[in-house]
């Protein structure tokens, strides 16, 4: 009897040690499991406000200059001067080329001559008019009066006459000196000393470019055209005074030109081809860094709209071209967020709507993390030009007191 109840005593304890052993082991599995998990990864965010931006639109642009003449002779003859160094900069009214002009002076001699011979005549012509006046009832017939009366007229005449072909021979001698209508940069010249020219010429003999100020002419989609007039039009976007503001550059090498520039004009029409319509800037030019044809981006402060700003490095587009960004919720969840009209502030894009006051756009790590992660929120900012993010530091620790 004693020997079953030790047998079944030893049974009951074997049972329990097992059973305590795979309770420890499921523990272990369980602890190690846990133990296993990843914490939330941190992210830079930063908190959404609505404010008042500017509206900007980037657009393409070719320099040109603000004056270009081609010159050319108005009158033939020999070259025998070129008193300008190519590429150089000239004066208005500076000399460019002189055309042998022993020709021409003769001319002027000549008709200055004419002149005389013609003025000498009109003293005679005016003394047989008051002759034949006085003799008009006395002995002279009326047809004698007459007859005076058209020679003085005709003398007259001659005088004029005569002027006028002075004053071409003298015009045609100034001319001999061909001098910049304004002040510019020239180019090559095409032609040398000793060639003959003719006047009005096909062939230029330089080109004279103005280059300060300098036109930039902007090309602009008629689509967006429309859509600005529609947002004016409802109050979403505010365009004091109706006018394009400030323009901005941007060079082929990336670098920003320092001059804001001004709207010119804009073509009130547009191509037929390419849908888009034209408008020309102007800039000051004093170190002539633009120079005509150089390509650049042109950013156009068109208004001002009320929303939210997402730098461009936080957003992405989706298949449809829509603009997409990710947030954090209350439950540091992250979202994602389609946006379905967005526009253009500086570097940033400009969102009315989908945004609330105090959510928190991802900035960083948001490459990384798909929607329905749990995340660590970090407080950043975004510099003005909306590129590099910056994190605050975390504040340093407090040494340890002393016992």
């Amino acid at each position: 009897m004693k020997r079953r109840i030790h047998l079944t005593s030893a049974i009951v304890l074997l049972t329990a040690v097992i059973a305590g052993c795979s309770d420890s082991g499921s523990s272990g599995k369980n602890a190690g499991a846990a133990g296993a998990e990843r914490p939330p990864s941190p992210v830079s965010v930063v908190a959404m406000k609505k404010a008042e931006h500017p509206l900007t639109s980037l657009l393409p642009g070719r320099a040109d200059a603000f004056q270009t003449a081609d010159i050319r002779p108005r009158v033939s003859g020999v070259i025998k001067q070129i008193a300008f160094k190519e590429g150089s900069e000239v004066n208005e009214g500076d000399l460019l080329y002189k055309i042998e002009d022993d020709t021409y002076r003769a001319e002027v001699a000549q008709a200055q001559a004419s002149l005389a011979k013609a003025e000498a005549s009109v003293p005679t012509a005016q003394s047989n008019l008051a002759r034949y006046e006085r003799l008009v009832n006395s002995g002279a017939t009326q047809i004698e009066y007459e007859n005076a009366k058209v020679t003085l007229l005709q003398a007259q005449a001659d005088v004029a006459q005569a002027k006028a072909a002075l004053n071409a021979a003298e015009i045609n001698l100034a001319l001999t000196d061909i001098k910049a209508p304004f002040e510019g940069v020239t180019s090559v010249s095409t032609f040398s000393i000793g060639n003959v020219v003719t006047a009005n010429q096909t062939d230029k003999l330089t080109t004279l470019r103005r280059l300060d100020p300098i036109y930039i002419d902007l090309t602009e989609s008629s689509a967006n055209l429309l859509r600005l007039r529609e947002a004016i039009t409802a109050g979403r976007v505010n365009q004091p005074g109706g006018q394009i503001a400030d323009i901005r550059l941007t060079m082929e090498d990336g670098t920003q030109y320092p001059i804001i520039g001004k709207l010119d004009m804009s073509e009130m029409a547009v191509s037929e081809t390419t849908g888009t319509f034209s408008i020309r800037a102007v800039f000051d030019n004093p170190d002539n860094l633009i120079l005509p044809g150089m390509y650049v981006r042109a950013s156009v402060t068109v208004g001002k709209e009320n929303g939210y700003l997402i730098p461009q490095r936080a957003a992405t587009r989706n298949a449809r071209g829509e603009l997409t960004a990710k947030f954090v919720n209350a439950q540091n969840v992250v979202e994602t967020r389609v946006f379905e009209q967005s526009s253009v502030s500086g570097n940033n894009w400009l969102v009315a709507d989908g945004i609330g006051d105090g959510d928190k756009l991802i900035v960083d790590g948001f490459q990384w993390i798909g929607d329905g992660a749990t995340v660590a929120p970090v407080e950043a900012t975004v510099d003005e030009n909306g590129f590099v993010v910056e994190a605050p530091k975390a504040p340093e620790a407090a040494p340890a007191a002393k016992p």
